[in-house]
């Protein structure tokens, strides 16, 4: 009886080991067949429409493939090879990631939850690889002091910035750091014709500012027209139509320059919510109307406007 429970239990230990190694072993997978996508998109040479790279591994859509597109276009040096991401939450999807598990960068990660940042400190991917991870809500005033506390000054390889908010106000203050590639957010609700931002709150928050969740961010237009006045030219959205994607312009070398009309997508998410947290599945034109009466910037008038009033 004995040797029987004995063997049930190493049989039950066994299956379990299987089944914990079964995350990394599909992981592995990814990782294989996506080294296998970057060759072959490598022996295509430039390509007009950046869309055409993606692929996903740990990036939320497809900008994993398009940034292994960009950092072989953008010939980035050695010393370069590092990156700087801000709201990364738990980082289990990320726009670094698989810079940093792939091609083995340094990279400095920001989010404003104590908890996502614990969590990304106690897992292995903070031993095995080059890793800072710092818990800070950023703004304007900080952002700076950040970078240079934890070493990251000078030229870097790629900046990423989603927050939710003040991502126009933040990267515009950016300063220590001169990154080769930025990947920007946009609120594609705001639409393709207009540059406008919400206006600056240090404390800005989505979910707080508006019950839908649709008032955040920076239109397409405004951000290209900051990447312009600082040295960057726009390549391209995804194909989800919520990151754009800037190289500075000593970098380009033959990537195609596109205006925001050109590479605006708008995306499809229905991610709207009514005041009880619900999400009410807007799409179109709605998601615009439902946040018509609130104020956004407009950059190139230098003013304050009504959304509903620009459309």
């Amino acid at each position: 009886m004995m040797r029987v429970m004995r063997r049930f239990w190493d049989l039950a230990n066994s299956r379990v080991r299987g089944l914990l190694a079964l995350p990394r072993q599909i992981e592995d997978g990814k990782l294989l067949a996506a080294k296998t996508l970057s060759l072959q998109l490598a022996s295509q040479g430039t390509i007009d429409d950046i869309r055409g790279s993606e692929f996903k591994v740990f990036s939320q859509f497809g900008e994993d493939g398009i940034i292994q597109y960009l950092i072989r276009q953008a010939r980035i040096p050695a010393h370069c090879r590092s990156f700087i991401e801000f709201g990364v939450e738990s980082y289990d999807e990320a726009n670094t990631r698989f810079l940093l598990v792939n091609n083995n960068w340094r990279g400095l990660i920001i989010d404003g939850d104590l908890s996502n940042v614990r969590r990304v400190r106690s897992s292995s991917i903070y031993w095995r690889h080059n890793l800072v991870a710092v818990d800070a809500f950023v703004d304007v005033d900080n952002i700076n002091g950040i970078f240079s506390e934890n070493g990251f000054v000078g030229e870097i390889g790629l900046l990423s910035v989603d927050i939710d908010g003040n991502d126009y106000w933040v990267w515009d203050k950016i300063e220590v750091v001169n990154p080769m590639i930025v990947v920007a957010e946009y609120n594609s609700v705001f639409g393709p014709r207009h540059a406008v931002t919400v206006p600056y709150n240090k404390t800005f928050v989505r979910s707080r500012a508006h019950s839908s969740n649709l008032y955040w961010g920076a239109s397409l237009g405004a951000l290209v027209q900051l990447g312009e006045r600082k040295g960057y030219a726009f390549v391209g959205s995804n194909s989800a139509g919520n990151n754009a994607f800037f190289v500075r312009r000593d970098c380009l070398n033959g990537q195609r320059v596109l205006t925001a009309a050109e590479g605006y997508v708008e995306s499809q998410f229905r991610e709207s919510r009514d005041e009880a947290g619900r999400l009410t599945f807007l799409s179109g034109a709605a998601r615009l109307r439902e946040i018509g009466n609130m104020l956004v910037y407009d950059v190139e008038h230098d003013s304050l406007v009504k959304l509903g009033d620009l459309n």
